[in-house]
C-alpha cells in the first residue's frame, strides 16, 4: 500500500498532508479550468494506446483476442501504476528532503512534483465537465428536441436519432449517475488507498471497459472476446465504489431506501451501474429506462426540465462529501498506518 512509502516523511502528519493538498488541489483544478487540453491529456493517451491494441485483438479469433485483449490491458495498467508510483515517489522524498533540509531550492522542486501530482490526480477525475455536459444537453433541449439529441450524443454511446424528450432527460439522468461514480468517486476511493497509482490505474480501467468492453458487436466489429478482461477488471475495480456512489446519493438526499435500492440496482445488466442510476432515480421521483433492458422506479414520473437540474444539484452534493469523507479517510490511514 501507498501508506508503507510514506514513512519517508516525518511524522503522520507529513503524509497525510501531502495527499490531503493533491486531493484538494486536484479538485480545485477541476472546478476552476476543468479538463487539460487533448494534446497532453493523459487519458487521451491511454486512448491512444488502447485503440491502437483494440484494432489488434478484435480481428483475432476468440482465444487469442481474449488473451491479447488481457495482455494489452495488464501492460497497459502496469506502465501507467508504474509512472504514476515513480511520480508520486519522487514528490515524497523531495518533500521529506525539504522538511529536513529547509532551502528554497528543495522547496520549489517540491512545491513542483506536488503540483504535477495534482495535475495529475484532476487528470483521473472529472466532475466540472460531467455537470456541464448534462447541462448542455437540457439547455439544447430547451431549444429543440433535435438539439437535445445532438448534444446527448457526444455524451452516450447509443443511437439517440429516435429518442424523444423525456427519453433525452433519462438519458442524461443515468449518464450523470453512472460516470458520478466512474470519473469522481471511484478515482477518489482508489486515490484514498492507493494515492495516484491507485487513481491511475482505475482511470486506466475505466477507460478500457469504455472503448473495448462491450458485449456483441460494436461498430461492425465483435468485442465480446477482446474486451471480455477489460470489462471484468472494471467490474470489480468498480464494485465497492458503485455501492458508496448509491449510498452517498441516500445520504445526500436524506432518503434511506436500502432495499428499494438494491432491488433496483439488480435490474440493469452490469453489476456496478445500477447502484448509482437507481439511487438516483429513487432519489428525484422518476423513472428511467433503456428499452428492452431495464426500467428503474417503474412507478416514477417521466423526467421534466426540472429532474436534471436537480439530478445536478445531488450530484454535487455527493462530490463534496465525497471529498470530506475522503480527505478524513487519509488522516486516519496516515494516524493508524504502523
Amino acid at each position: 500500500m501507498v501508506w508503507s512509502s510514506l514513512h519517508a516523511l516525518p511524522g503522520p502528519v507529513g503524509p497525510a498532508a501531502c495527499l490531503a493538498l493533491v486531493l484538494l488541489l486536484a479538485l480545485w483544478i477541476d472546478r476552476r479550468w476543468g479538463e487539460p487540453p487533448i494534446a497532453v491529456h493523459p487519458v487521451v493517451w491511454i486512448g491512444h494506446y488502447l485503440q491502437v491494441c483494440g484494432r489488434v485483438s478484435v480481428t483475432c479469433p476468440p482465444a487469442l483476442a481474449f488473451v491479447l485483449g488481457a495482455l494489452a490491458w495488464m501492460v497497459g495498467a502496469v506502465a501507467v501504476g508504474v509512472l504514476a508510483w515513480g511520480l508520486q515517489a519522487l514528490a515524497f522524498r523531495q518533500l521529506a528532503r525539504f522538511i529536513t533540509q529547509p532551502a528554497l531550492e528543495t522547496g520549489l522542486a517540491a512545491a513542483a512534483l506536488v503540483a504535477a501530482m495534482a495535475w495529475l490526480t484532476k487528470s483521473m477525475l472529472s466532475w466540472r465537465m460531467l455537470r456541464d455536459e448534462a447541462g448542455a444537453v437540457e439547455a439544447a433541449l430547451q431549444q429543440s428536441l433535435a438539439a437535445g439529441r445532438e448534444r446527448l450524443s457526444w455524451l452516450v454511446s447509443r443511437d439517440t436519432a429516435q429518442l424523444t424528450a423525456v427519453q433525452v432527460r433519462e438519458s442524461v439522468i443515468e449518464t450523470l449517475s453512472e460516470n458520478l461514480n466512474d470519473s469522481v468517486v471511484a478515482p477518489i476511493f482508489w486515490f484514498v488507498l492507493f494515492g495516484l497509482p491507485g487513481a491511475a490505474v482505475y482511470r486506466f480501467a475505466n477507460t478500457a471497459d469504455a472503448m473495448w468492453g462491450y458485449r456483441g458487436s460494436y461498430k461492425g466489429q465483435y468485442w465480446e472476446w477482446a474486451g471480455k478482461w477489460a470489462a471484468r477488471a472494471d467490474d470489480v475495480l468498480s464494485w465497492l465504489p458503485a455501492r458508496l456512489t448509491g449510498w452517498l446519493l441516500m445520504g445526500v438526499t436524506g432518503n434511506f431506501w436500502p432495499g428499494a435500492l438494491r432491488r433496483e440496482a439488480a435490474k440493469t445488466p452490469s453489476p456496478n451501474s445500477g447502484w448509482p442510476m437507481a439511487a438516483m432515480a429513487l432519489a428525484l421521483g422518476v423513472s428511467v429506462s433503456k428499452p428492452g433492458v431495464y426500467t428503474l422506479n417503474a412507478t416514477g414520473c417521466a423526467p421534466q426540465a426540472g429532474e436534471v437540474r436537480l439530478a445536478q444539484k445531488y450530484a454535487s452534493k455527493v462530490v463534496f462529501a465525497h471529498a470530506m469523507f475522503a480527505l478524513a479517510a487519509i488522516i486516519f490511514i496516515a494516524f493508524s498506518w504502523p
